[in-house]
């Protein structure tokens, strides 16, 4: 079953390769989607594909690359249309 989830990530996100790393992870895990900086200095990403992997990706997501300081994570079912392969904005 395929589904799509909207995270917000918080913490020291920003400037960290955080996106990058994201996006890596998500294209290992066959996800699509997208990783973006939010004014507030939270990252944004919007996950698509199958659960067992959204659920590995929001494991990784609470770590984050090794400069990251992730402090905090929140997921939600987004209705968002799937998108074809997974980028940075």
């Amino acid at each position: 079953m395929t589904i799509c989830v909207r995270c917000f990530v918080s913490g020291k996100v920003q400037g960290v390769f955080y996106r990058a790393s994201a996006r890596h992870q998500a294209e290992q895990l066959g996800l699509t989607g997208y990783a973006r900086n939010l004014p507030d200095g939270r990252v944004e990403v919007l996950a698509c594909g199958e659960i067992a992997a959204i659920e590995q990706l929001r494991e990784w997501l609470a770590k984050g690359p090794a400069d990251a300081q992730v402090t905090g994570v929140s997921c939600e079912v987004a209705d968002d249309p799937v998108l074809s392969g997974f980028t940075t904005r």
